[in-house]
């Protein structure tokens, strides 16, 4: 009998998310991983620890994160499929479903369309300043554009493609330890200081677990776009991530835009290379940029039960 576990994972991701009523109750589990990693920092860190040894302390921190992920994963793996008999991939699909995150990324893109239609740019950096870490304050209608439509396609990636590549590759255990991981490469996985020596060992394990799956990301979008192959092969080296350049290039390439560009952290710019070319990021190319989302979603759905009909 097929087990088609990720299938009804994604489907009750899609019409269910993480709703606000058991968020509220129980948190969201990438939660306990936070704390996790935030008490190990505060304790291992520290200003008068060398370089060298902030290094093997962020290692050893990747090491238990590693293991209690994947060591809880694999236990409820194992309990579901001892205790649940022929139908415990519908129990593994509801543990899986949580580290997917289709409809909270569109439902975190949608309001700043929904502020843009509106004529309410306030609202809009307001939205988008929920979504991304640069500076927003200041944006007009193309800086939030380009922000929304850079976070969508990056976040295709890690919140949808990544976490269900190593679902069908390593089942729980594969799915809870790369959201430890990639917690801890949001969290930590920073060059500036204070983490540019802690943090480094989660921001190159995450950088080695996303690197099979950006790439099928950026397939996926040029395919849903109808496009974007050239300028995601030429442009995805403009990004300084070895991995996001893919889902953004391929994402400027369907739309005919141009993302990434002059952007400000913390009051500073950084002068980004642009990646795309052609028109302005605007609200139009927001909305497409969701329809193509969607449609890489539906391919992804489809190779999903490929996979487990094969498997």
């Amino acid at each position: 009998m097929a087990e088609p576990f990720a299938l009804v994972a994604l489907m009750l991701d899609a019409a269910l998310g993480w709703p606000n009523w058991l968020h509220v109750r129980t948190g969201h589990p990438v939660g306990g991983f936070a704390r996790i990693i935030e008490a190990i920092e505060r304790l291992w860190n520290r200003a008068d620890w060398s370089d060298l040894l902030r290094r093997w302390a962020g290692m050893g921190l990747l090491l238990i994160l590693l293991a209690v992920a994947g060591g809880l994963g694999f236990a409820l793996e194992t309990i579901i499929r001892r205790w649940a008999g022929s139908w415990g991939w519908i129990w593994l699909a509801f543990a899986a479903w949580p580290a997917l995150a289709q409809r909270s990324l569109y439902a975190h893109v949608l309001p700043v369309v929904q502020a843009l239609k509106a004529g309410d740019l306030v609202g809009a950096r307001r939205a988008v300043g929920w979504i991304v870490g640069r500076d927003t304050e200041n944006l007009d209608e193309a800086g939030v554009a380009r922000a929304a439509i850079e976070s969508l396609a990056e976040s295709f990636c890690d919140g949808v493609v990544a976490p269900l590549f190593w679902l069908l590759l390593l089942g729980l255990p594969g799915v809870w330890a790369y959201k430890a991981v990639n917690t801890a490469d949001s969290l930590i996985g920073h060059k500036e200081a204070p983490f540019t020596h802690f943090g480094w060992a989660a921001a190159r394990f995450d950088d080695l677990l996303n690197w099979i799956p950006a790439r099928l990301a950026g397939l996926l979008i040029c395919v849903a776009g109808g496009g974007g192959w050239a300028v995601m092969w030429r442009d995805h080296r403009r990004h300084a991530s070895p991995n996001a350049g893919w889902p953004e290039a391929a994402m400027a390439g369907a739309l005919g835009i141009r993302l990434a560009g002059p952007v400000r952290y913390d009051g500073v710019q950084h002068d980004k290379p642009w990646i795309g070319e052609g028109a302005v990021a605007d609200l139009q190319a927001m909305e497409a940029a969701l329809r193509v989302y969607l449609r890489s979603c539906l391919m992804l759905w489809g190779l999903v039960a490929l996979w487990e009909g094969i498997a």
